[in-house]
């Protein structure tokens, strides 16, 4: 079949792509710039929106592939530079079935004559208006929530087009935004040297993309009693930057500041604004995700545990729950909800929505509520605000030194169980400075009180701190490991305190706890890096953490991985 390109579409929109590149964005998110031809004319300033982002990573968008521009977006940037923002596209011919460059076509240069059309008929295409939709359909391989717009609306007074916030960007100086509120935080308030402050945010989302919104002060106090959760609004005249990602877990690389200037009003005819929008990723697929990656997951809740409450650095209590969630892929997954979400709950799926795990949303969606007894396989711990996760790498100690893990530029993490075969007590306390949040070592100033260098200051007493050096085995190798406070404590089974007290009163008693401590099986999660020190190159092996076996998981994972082998 002969493809016929759209001759002439140049100047509204393009349909071959001639070549992708791969622009990495400053906080972890790529984006895809496209040269497209119409057969006639070639240019290079369209973009991906990132919900497309898939379909130039699987190669379903390739070099002189055949394309169908569904819905895009131009924005003028301040140079008068024209950028078009592909929101949704269909490959209808991939290019192994192209035998290659369609036409003889030279770039385009804004303001030439049109050229002639074509005899043969063309699709009837619009130009494109600055900032502002292209009709046409709108499916998007990201999921969502909520019915879809045909058209892009108009602001209340008529005066100017919706964009979408998939096209926002610091450039643009007019715009104005549709969009839904999916999460509206408290406000929160501020004070240090330069004064009192407060803030609050919320999460837009539209069609096309989502986007954070933050307001300072004044904002505060015009629009927050104005805003709902759940409710869309048209937005406009906000400050537009770079986003910080860690505060936003956003998939956008920009964020919202509202200002003196900003205008929002209600939108009643809103039915067509998504509700969320998810790109759902498997459970098992997370392994093979870096840390810190933005990822949606939607799953089952397989076990709870109960609620507790604990105090953070700042002396502020807050409740905290682990629980373990699966998917269709049979992987588990644990998750440490903190705050208000340790309350929310349905009998819904929850859908884990953002980076690192940062918000957890409970959404209704259709699902097998029949359920079934499914053993699954524990793979990560991924944890909310105020944790810290990462894969679970299960290893032997063999394994470990035969793959020379910690061997590359960055440190590798793996986990083990283990048993203490030796742990030395020697030079195991130090005295650290008292403050809450600070464990520099002290120096004993021999007139009854200790320096810390760190806080420039001097105290009359000390904390201990732990440092422990041990060795730990399985049944193929034994391995030297370094333990800081917590997991020492848990070696252990004794706070610093209380063995720094028995150290100077009972050495005797301090002695037995060490000797109780052999011989104990634990889970290890570990982190091994190659260090040089003196010219000297060896593995360093530090254990991030420490947990006691529980025996009813681990045997569930060696059942599982029983049948794997039996199944080779």
């Amino acid at each position: 079949m002969t493809v016929r390109l759209s001759e002439g579409a140049i100047e509204v929109r393009m349909n071959k792509a001639a070549n992708i590149r791969k622009i990495d964005g400053g906080n972890g998110l790529s984006r895809f710039r496209v040269m497209m031809s119409d057969g006639l004319h070639t240019m290079s300033s369209f973009m991906l929106s990132t919900q497309l982002n898939p379909m130039a990573e699987q190669n379903q968008l390739a070099t002189n592939c055949v394309c169908m521009l569904k819905r895009s977006v131009a924005n003028v940037l301040k140079d008068g530079r024209r950028v078009v923002v592909i929101l949704d596209m269909e490959v209808i011919k991939s290019a192994d079935q192209m035998a290659g460059k369609i036409g003889d076509p030279t770039p385009y240069v804004e303001g030439q004559s049109k050229p002639q059309q074509s005899t043969a008929p063309a699709p009837t295409v619009r130009p494109l208006q600055p900032q502002n939709g292209s009709d046409g359909s709108m499916n998007r391989p990201a999921q969502s929530f909520g019915k879809r717009p045909m058209a892009a609306p108009s602001t209340p007074g008529g005066s100017s087009k919706v964009v979408p916030i998939a096209s926002l960007n610091p450039y643009q100086s007019k715009w104005t935004v549709r969009a839904r509120v999916t999460n509206k935080n408290s406000i929160r308030t501020w004070s240090n040297s330069r004064g009192d402050g407060k803030l609050f945010s919320m999460e837009l989302v539209d069609e096309s993309g989502e986007i954070r919104a933050t307001g300072f002060n004044h904002e505060v106090d015009k629009f927050y009693s104005l805003i709902e959760q759940g409710k869309v609004y048209y937005i406009s005249k906000g400050t537009l930057k770079i986003a910080n990602k860690q505060f936003s877990s956003l998939k956008n690389d920009y964020e919202m500041t509202l200002n003196g200037e900003t205008s929002i009003i209600p939108c009643e005819d809103s039915h067509d604004v998504p509700k969320v929008q998810c790109d759902f990723v498997s459970i098992a697929d997370l392994e093979s995700r870096e840390k810190d990656t933005i990822v949606d997951v939607i799953a089952v809740c397989k076990n709870t545990e109960d609620m507790t409450r604990i105090m953070t650095k700042n002396s502020r209590e807050v409740s905290k729950r682990n629980i373990q969630l699966m998917d269709m892929s049979g992987r588990v997954i644990q998750l440490t909800m903190w705050g208000n979400d340790v309350r929310n709950g349905s009998d819904q799926p929850p859908a884990l929505k953002g980076n690192k795990m940062k918000a957890v949303h409970n959404r209704a969606t259709e699902y097998d509520k029949e359920g079934h007894a499914i053993d699954g396989q524990s793979m990560t711990e991924l944890r909310g605000p105020g944790g810290g996760g990462g894969n679970t790498n299960w290893k032997t100690l063999v394994e470990v030194k035969n793959e020379h893990l910690g061997h590359g530029d960055k440190a590798d993490y793996f986990s083990c169980i283990a048993t203490i075969v030796y742990i030395r007590k020697e030079n195991c306390l130090y005295q650290a400075c008292p403050s809450k949040d600070c464990n520099k070592k002290v120096v004993d100033q021999q007139n009854g009180m200790y320096r810390c260098e760190k806080c420039d200051k001097e105290f009359p007493d000390f904390k201990y701190r732990l440092m422990l050096s041990a060795n730990i085995a399985d049944f193929g190798d034994n391995q030297w490991v370094t333990c800081f406070q917590d997991s020492a404590e848990t070696l252990l089974g004794q706070n610093s305190g209380y063995l720094g007290q028995l150290k100077d009163s009972n050495e005797a008693a301090f002695d037995e706890v060490f000797l109780h401590a052999n011989f104990n099986t634990f889970v290890f999660r570990n982190r091994v890096k190659m260090e040089t020190y003196n010219d000297e190159s060896r593995i360093k092996v530090t254990v991030v953490d420490a947990k006691p076996v529980d025996h009813r998981e681990y045997s569930k994972r060696l059942i599982i991985n029983i049948r794997k082998l039996a199944a080779q």
